[in-house]
């Protein structure tokens, strides 16, 4: 059974708290609900939005003319166990962060660098979230999905996910053809491999006299870092990074330092380098910029926040500004990681 709900507010389901209304809204918590939709015929009438956490999308319209299917499939079961290993089946409704921790609490290794990112763990594939050294492609074992064009259900491996740099099959060619359900993952039990090279973690862990890593310090300094840096979409609305790193050649990237002496980078491989984008963004005087309802947060100039009442195009309109700045300054284009609706 489903409830078909028309003329909803969309503000508190994105973490921009951008307002718009949506034509046709339903929550989904099981895949017969998914089937029965399809007997209404409305996803062949009009246009359709899977929202998950709504921490990664921005409405550029006060009015969506279509069907929102909201994902609140929830549910953690163990699948499979080793000595070594724990795959868990994960519900594609579950909200990410409290899914870090469960894993963290029970000992499970791989994901305690994306602690408090928000969103849902159906987006995790979808965008290939990332933090700190760590991808979430590096855990995932299967995705499932529905497919609306078939009306079938069916798996995907992490290789048919095609993942990238915040990028998968999801994105791309699969880009609305599919509904996830459950996200697989395939976590560590014993032996963890746990990455404190990147950003400021070992530096924390110093500071706080933490002589015996474990999943729970790693995570704790995450999420204290993340807290010093981020704004917290309940307080400002938010969608976290923005823009992504940005890729260039190496031989890009020596040309550059020659002028920018101080610009960082990180090796992707013996041709390219990625450079920070909120360190571009900073050094061409955005952050902390105010304009009208929106702006650049004062503590990262990789996130564009609502200071109440914007609309989206208020931010797009932002976003461009600095995708400008930034390709005149530096001869690099800024990529927007935030999905445009």
């Amino acid at each position: 059974m489903i409830h078909l709900q028309e003329q909803v507010d969309l503000s508190s389901f994105n973490t921009f708290g951008i307002q718009c209304s949506a034509r046709y809204f339903v929550s989904i918590q099981r895949l017969d609900q998914l089937k029965a939709l399809l007997e209404l015929d409305l996803l062949k009438k009009c246009s359709r939005l899977v929202l998950g956490g709504g921490s990664n999308l921005l409405f550029t319209k006060d009015f969506f003319d279509g069907l929102v299917i909201k994902n609140e499939i929830e549910g953690i079961e163990k699948v499979r166990e080793t000595a070594d290993h724990c795959w868990l089946k994960v519900g594609a409704g579950e909200a990410w962060h409290p899914f870090v921790l469960y894993c963290v609490e029970n000992d499970l290794g791989g994901i305690e660098n994306l602690s408090l990112i928000p969103g849902s763990v159906g987006a995790a594939p979808m965008q290939n979230i990332g933090a700190y050294g760590v991808e979430v492609k590096d855990v995932i074992e299967s995705v499932d999905v529905f497919d609306f064009q078939t009306s079938n259900s069916k798996q995907l491996n992490n290789r048919d996910c095609a993942f990238g740099y915040r990028e998968s099959y999801f994105k791309n060619e699969g880009k609305d053809r599919f509904f996830i359900t459950h996200v697989t993952f395939k976590l560590s039990k014993r032996n963890h491999v746990m990455k404190t090279e990147y950003g400021a973690i070992k530096d924390y862990l110093t500071k706080m006299n933490i002589n015996e890593l474990s999943l729970r310090a790693v995570s704790d300094a995450v999420i204290a870092i993340r807290k010093s840096k981020l704004p917290d979409p309940v307080q400002i609305g938010n969608a976290g990074s923005f823009f992504k790193n940005p890729t260039i050649t190496l031989q890009q990237y020596v040309q550059l330092k020659q002028q920018h002496t101080h610009m960082p980078m990180y090796t992707v491989d013996d041709k390219h380098v990625k450079v920070p984008a909120g360190w571009l963004i900073e050094q061409c005087g955005w952050k902390g910029k105010k304009i009208g309802h929106v702006g650049v947060h004062a503590q990262q100039a990789l996130v564009i926040v609502n200071y109440g009442g914007a609309k989206g195009e208020e931010i797009v309109t932002l976003a461009q500004s600095i995708q400008r700045s930034v390709k005149q300054n530096y001869g690099i284009e800024l990529q927007m990681e935030v999905n445009m609706i």
